[in-house]
């Protein structure tokens, strides 16, 4: 079950894909980390899933990731007496928070805080941005708006503010009974949605506890501004282009993409890009060509994982999405100039003894008679900042915490599995030599490059690097090793 790739897939699961044998099918395809929208299912809906996925990772003896991702705060607004207005451009109303069924002179926003960060000249974009709106006269209580753009509007519509902070918590009353099922279930990853400033983040850290890792979606202008400091309390991080082109011009995003992904890798941050990446495949068996090229792109950007949404959880083929994206990375890793691409890209050293280390362990790695790199790790900080490096020969990674296991599947380049926790040098090596093989990760005689910290046993930066030799013989027990 290695995989041939290093970029990872993220599959969400629905009604088309929640069964157990579709989960392990999917698993079997290529998936990495299965995503469970809690926009949509119930909690014994997801509950279901995630027993489904814990089944196929016994199954396939290969650590499979979960991550949860929270709805977050929806901005709506109200009800029309004829369930839909026409509206063209020049057309003038008025939001407010009366609750009395609107018309096409006015209709209520119940949203008061919306209201309080508006200003004139404004914009306002409802409906996915198909309605846009501009700001005339306001108060804390009531706006009045003029049509830009668009046709009609229609009940609960929801209303963007791209220009503005809105002061509301990301995590709504119903974001948070979730997250507490999330982590009573055993989650690896929890994603906040609507992040706006560092804040956010810093909130759900102190609620998650260490108990699951942390995702920001950055789906606001808001939070492109403040990336680097909602960086700072990130354990991953989404580009989320669905809510993301709504509130930006489409020439944005992909720039916004790029910028994202670099700052990202710079931290060595996992990063996922999100949305629509084969939407067509939702009703046909096949991607379209810009769709292909769209995954490919993010491949060659390097980017640790990518997204399926609608493909893999409502639409008709599922198992057939993961197969080309899997295909489509494959084969973009095998370009002669995608290895030039990973290095323009690659991120500065930090004056630390680890880091020194593991670029020591990568420069090592591209001489041909390696075969792999072994990591031994407790929590994972070693092997994400060996991935940070994004070196061209595949990264075992050996941990005794299956949570530390899951979590690493969502990481570019890394093979997790769990192992035992080696006491002595001379079981490290052994431990390394022993795996690579067995999970055939290193040929006879190629040369292993080993990674561990000291004292064995206790979480911490590595400051051991070793090379051993994969044998060309085996003896009873320990295999036979040069060092």
């Amino acid at each position: 079950m290695n995989r041939a790739r290093r970029a990872r897939i993220v599959a969400t699961l629905g009604p088309a894909s929640r069964a157990p044998s579709t989960v392990k099918a999917l698993a079997q395809a290529g998936v990495d980390v299965f995503r469970l929208n809690f926009s949509h299912g119930s909690h014994e809906d997801h509950a279901a899933a995630l027993k489904a996925v814990r089944g196929a990772e016994m199954a396939l003896q290969r650590p499979l990731g979960v991550l949860a991702d929270l709805q977050g705060p929806k901005l709506r607004l109200g009800r029309f007496k004829d369930v839909e207005i026409s509206v063209k451009p020049g057309h003038t109303m008025r939001f407010d928070l009366d609750p009395t069924p609107g018309d096409a002179s006015r209709v209520q926003m119940p949203h008061p805080e919306i209201f309080k960060a508006l200003r004139k000249g404004m914009l306002l974009l409802l409906d996915d941005g198909r309605v846009r709106l501009r700001v005339g006269d306001r108060t804390d209580d009531w706006a009045d708006v003029t049509v830009e753009s668009g046709s009609k509007l229609s009940d609960r519509k929801g209303v963007a503010v791209p220009e503005a902070v809105i002061p509301v918590s990301a995590l709504t009353s119903k974001d948070r009974e979730d997250l507490a099922f999330a982590l009573r279930m055993g989650v690896d990853w929890v994603a906040l949605s609507f992040v706006q400033k560092p804040e956010d983040m810093a909130e759900l850290k102190r609620i998650v506890n260490g108990q699951a890792a942390c995702l920001a979606k950055i789906e606001k202008p808001a939070a492109l501004a403040d990336l680097e400091a909602i960086l700072d309390y990130c354990d991953g991080v989404m580009v989320a282009r669905g809510d993301l082109g709504v509130e930006m011009d489409p020439e944005e995003v992909p720039v916004a993409q790029k910028e994202i992904v670099r700052a990202a890798r710079n931290r060595g941050v996992p990063v996922i890009v999100a949305t629509q990446m084969l939407e067509s495949m939702t009703s046909a068996p096949a991607p379209t060509r810009a769709e292909a090229t769209d995954v490919a792109n993010a491949v060659y950007e390097g980017a640790d994982a990518l997204m399926l949404s609608a493909e893999t959880a409502s639409g008709d083929y599922p198992l057939e999405s993961v197969g080309i994206m899997s295909r489509i990375i494959e084969r973009v890793e095998r370009d002669p100039m995608w290895p030039s691409l990973m290095g323009a890209e690659h991120a500065g050293m930090d004056e630390h003894d680890v880091d020194a280390l593991v670029g020591a362990a990568a420069m090592a790695a591209n001489a041909p008679s390696t075969g792999c790199l072994v990591v031994f790790t407790t929590l994972g900080g070693t092997a994400r900042r060996m991935a940070r490096e994004r070196p061209l020969k595949p990264i075992l990674v050996l941990t005794p915490n299956p949570n530390t296991a899951r979590r690493l599947a969502l990481v570019w380049g890394l093979e997790p599995r769990l192992g035992d926790q080696p006491d002595s040098l001379e079981a490290v090596t052994d431990d390394a030599v022993e795996s690579a093989v067995k999970y055939g990760l290193a040929q006879p005689g190629q040369r292993i490059l080993i990674l561990a910290g000291t004292p064995f046993g206790a979480p911490g930066a590595a400051n051991l690097l070793r090379l051993a030799h994969a044998p060309a013989a085996t003896t009873k027990g320990r295999k036979k090793r040069r060092d």
